[in-house]
């Protein structure tokens, strides 16, 4: 309620459809993500193809990101939440539609532009977490939201590893049977992204009728004109600890990327006739790392100590990649399930800390900016990852490729502790700003502008 010259703050019921919706397409995105991977052989001979070519299919969404985001986000900003969200489902459903239409050998490049569709959707998907978090949610729920946000993408990749190989059992001597078993997983995908499009167009709102927080009112009540998408790239560049987090957040995700990649040849390697296990490790490494992520959304709106917990969590990933290379060829499969657990926990709980933190030190720059910069510096350090990682395993050991990545995580943890934390979003919901928010009351437009001024000046 209002009260001391604050704006009126609600909690919207419909926060919570939203954040389903958009967790439910997200997961349906991720899920088209590695369905092609898990199934190499299969796809590589159902289309004639090399295994190459079939990495392609997971490559893509890497590739296509790092050129998108930066119009993606101008999108995000300039036209909104709704808009964005729906051409995220949207494509996310024409993609699973274009691949029914490949459901024949001798389509590889037909499948390749669906995934390519699929591909520029996520574009839209990745950046969405803390805006949503943000606009709908309350100070003290903003990061469980975000993590839950993120939890769909992870969902979505442990249901790709578990139900593909289910769906499409390897048939090669009957190429009629493995098209029928292709197309079950294609046109389900399908009708479920058809369906979540539409769920989409009727559960999204640009934004809840009331402000959720007192940050997001300062936000919602300045000018347009005050906001400018290039300058805003400009500030964040400026900002020397979104500089050192932009950096860290691209190792560790970009090392987790190149892992999640590489596990089937790092597991098959030592152990032989092993590839099912292999996926069940990285089912185990994908669900672990959802535990992780709801953990610390938590953990961060209990304590509010972002810099700390991202520290102490770099740590533990480090030391869990360490352990798990070192036991990686001991023999025994089941200490790979609990170090590739442990290693998953720690590695995927850091995504949702690494977004939050980054709107902490960022505000009130545009969360869809902050993240979207994020996202991409994660797909350049693990399109890299993933290639120089791929060469030492081939050429040495898992070991030799693992120990690259160890490496770069301690530069990480480095650059993590150099970061001063700034919470200025946590701040100014709490009125600890250099201006007194409360003073200022902001029920007119003049004020309102004011209000947005002032508080920018002092943060």
């Amino acid at each position: 309620s209002a009260g001391g010259g604050r704006a009126e703050t609600r909690l919207s019921r419909r926060r919570l459809a939203v954040l389903a919706v958009f967790s439910c397409y997200s997961l349906v995105n991720a899920f088209q993500w590695i369905q092609y991977s898990i199934l190499s052989n299969v796809f590589a001979g159902f289309y004639g193809v090399s295994f190459t070519q079939i990495d392609w299919l997971s490559m893509v969404y890497m590739v296509a990101y790092v050129p998108l985001i930066l119009p993606a986000t101008w999108l995000l900003d300039a036209r909104g939440l709704r808009l964005t969200a729906l051409l995220g489902a949207g494509l996310n459903g024409l993609g699973a539609w274009l691949k029914c239409a490949s459901l024949a050998p001798g389509r590889y490049p037909l499948t390749l532009a669906a995934q390519a569709v699929c591909a520029v959707a996520q574009v839209f998907i990745l950046g969405l977490p803390s805006r949503i978090a943000s606009v709908w949610f309350g100070p003290t729920e903003v990061s469980t939201a975000c993590a839950v946000a993120v939890l769909g993408n992870q969902l979505g990749t442990a249901i790709g590893f578990l139900l593909p190989p289910v769906l499409v059992p390897n048939t090669p001597n009957d190429i009629d049977l493995t098209a029928h078993n292709i197309s079950i997983m294609f046109y389900g995908t399908a009708i479920v992204s058809t369906l979540l499009f539409f769920l989409t167009g009727v559960v999204f709102e640009e934004k809840p009728k009331y402000p959720p927080s007192h940050s997001q009112a300062v936000l919602q009540n300045m000018p347009p004109e005050d906001y400018s998408y290039k300058q805003s790239i400009i500030n964040l560049f400026k900002n020397i600890p979104f500089i050192l987090l932009l950096i860290s957040y691209g190792i560790m995700t970009g090392a987790f990327y190149s892992i999640s990649t590489l596990l089937n040849q790092m597991i098959v390697t030592h152990y032989e006739g092993e590839e099912v296990n292999a996926g069940r490790i990285g089912l185990t490494l994908v669900v672990a790392g959802m535990v992780g992520s709801i953990i610390c959304g938590l953990w961060l709106d209990y304590t509010k100590t972002y810099k700390q917990t991202t520290l102490i969590v770099y740590i533990l990933s480090f030391i869990g990649l360490l352990v798990f290379t070192f036991t990686l060829d001991l023999g025994y499969l089941i200490v790979v399930f609990v170090t590739g657990g442990v290693l998953g926990f720690f590695m995927t709980g850091y995504l949702p800390l690494g977004f939050e933190f980054a709107v902490e030190i960022t505000y009130p720059e545009s969360e869809g900016t902050s993240s979207g910069l994020l996202n991409a510096s994660a797909q350049i350090f693990g399109i890299v990852f993933t290639l120089v990682q791929g060469k030492l395993t081939t050429d040495y050991s898992p070991r030799a490729g693992n120990l690259f990545l160890c490496a770069w995580i301690f530069v990480g943890i480095i650059l993590t502790a150099l970061i001063k934390s700034d919470l200025r979003r946590h701040n100014v919901n709490s009125g600890i700003t250099n201006l007194d928010v409360k003073a200022v009351p902001v029920d007119s437009p003049v004020e309102h502008e004011t209000t947005a001024l002032k508080i920018q000046s002092a943060l």
